[in-house]
């Protein structure tokens, strides 16, 4: 046993340094896509620009039929429309969710809806709730994520008021809320009420801020293992930022439009510099970026390789990036012909991008576990993610005569005998979704160690 643990340790850390992405088509069809969520069970909601939610299946089926459809309340195009979308902590016994848009006049919206008490995949569209509305000066930079915090508040990402370099200086203004997040409780007021908690309650200052200094969050989350906040910022003309801080952390100023990343923008009557909090880690426009999109810190099992890793990409290159918690950066190869403008993640931790211009939802999967991994070996081992079974197949003179399987503690969860030279079929049904440890012995004695995701 000691052997077999030992082994496990040292394939583990190989593990660790294995970061290969990959994009499974998972489903296609979707208008303009720029948010997914899920409400806690296994279907994904994906939200469209143009006004739509609809259901997408576990299978990867989309139901006929929207979650919702309110095209007639919202203007659309550019960076408005329905933007938002997240589901109420206790949404499995009172179906409220809450939604963000810019109305037909242009301005930010956040509206509660609840769930039909008769379909679950169909929302009660004359139940809408308008709790908060929020006078957009341009079109542009509406932000657009809402996302509940660990605290179970409900947290808004709201962009600078838009045009280019925030010329109303909007972002640094306490008593706007505009470039700011914001923070409110909808389970108590009238529609809501501020945490008392938040920074400029009883103060001067709008009670609904968390956060000052933002130029347009495009996407926010938090890590659901310790609750840290993510944002992804849009920069305006060389930088755009990721910034990563304690979700308790309240009255944060994140800079702009006095800084743009870490440099200088606009310092005219900004507070000291020590005052700021600067991003973990930032993108330059001059490598081919120009609008970053926020994505999810990985917290599936699936794929160790991705475990702490924050995933997020942009605009204008379609490459997925991983940031670490010291905000060391590593990309994946392009994927051309994409444009990617929103992650998803569903209820066990998995991720998914979605792509605007070709309306194509993405599985994103650790490629080095692919059937590659193994064709340089004696047996090639395939589907590798797997679901119900594996085969292995023999790439030489041997031939698998024994199976055993490990899970990461070094537990054995299957064992198998065999003496077919050709192709042998191991069952995996019984096994749940994660990450295992598969030993082959061949007729001749020598014994194989491979890792198996199950998913």
């Amino acid at each position: 046993m000691k052997k077999i643990l030992l082994s496990l340790a040292l394939l583990a850390n190989c593990i660790a340094f294995s970061q290969t992405i990959n994009l499974e088509s998972f489903a296609t069809g979707f208008s303009s896509p720029v948010e997914i969520a899920h409400s806690g069970d296994s279907r994904l909601f994906v939200v469209e620009r143009g006004g739509s939610i609809k259901i997408l299946n576990s299978n990867g089926t989309t139901n006929p039929t929207p979650f919702l459809s309110i095209s007639s309340l919202i203007s659309s195009g550019g960076e408005r429309g329905l933007l938002g979308l997240a589901f109420h902590p206790n949404y499995s016994t009172n179906g409220y969710f809450y939604v963000n848009y810019t109305n037909t006049a242009g301005n930010t919206v956040i509206a509660r809806y609840t769930v039909s008490g008769s379909d679950p995949n169909v929302a009660n569209t004359g139940s809408a709730t308008i709790l908060l509305t929020i006078t957009q000066p341009f079109s542009n930079h509406n932000g657009g994520s809402i996302k509940f915090g660990p605290d179970g508040y409900l947290y808004i990402g709201m962009g600078d008021g838009g045009s280019g370099g925030d010329p109303g200086n909007r972002a640094q203004n306490i008593n706007e809320l505009l470039g700011k997040m914001l923070r409110i409780d909808v389970n108590t007021g009238s529609p809501y009420s501020s945490p008392a908690n938040n920074p400029y309650v009883g103060i001067a200052g709008a009670d609904e801020i968390w956060a000052i200094g933002l130029r347009n969050p495009w996407k926010f989350s938090f890590n659901r293992n310790n609750g840290d906040l993510w944002i992804a910022d849009v920069g305006q003309n060389a930088y755009e930022e990721i910034n990563k801080v304690a979700s308790t952390q309240a009255g944060l100023n994140y800079g702009w439009r006095c800084y743009e990343g870490n440099d200088v923008y606009n310092s005219t009557g900004c507070a000291a510099q020590s005052t700021m909090t600067f991003p973990i880690a930032v993108t330059s426009h001059n490598s081919g970026n120009c609008s970053i999109t926020g994505g999810y810190v990985y917290t599936g099992t699936i794929y160790p390789n991705f475990q702490n890793k924050y995933f997020f990409t942009d605009y204008c290159s379609p490459r997925i990036g991983m940031a670490d918690n010291s905000g060391n950066i590593t990309y994946s190869n392009p994927f051309n012909g994409n444009s990617f403008v929103t992650f998803g993640e569903d209820m066990a931790g998995e991720l998914y991008v979605a792509a605007i211009n070709n309306g194509t939802i993405y599985k994103i999967k650790d490629a080095s576990l692919g059937t590659a991994d193994f064709n340089k070996n004696d047996f090639t081992i395939y589907p590798n993610p797997a679901k119900t079974e594996i085969n292995i197949k023999s790439n030489g003179n041997t031939y698998p005569e024994e199976i055993v399987i490990f899970d990461t503690n070094g537990k054995q969860v299957h064992h198998q005998k065999t003496k077919n030279p050709e192709l042998i079929n191991v069952k995996t049904s019984h096994l749940a979704t994660g990450l295992y440890i598969i030993h082959i012995t061949d007729n001749t004695g020598n014994t194989a160690t491979r890792k198996l995701s199950i998913e």
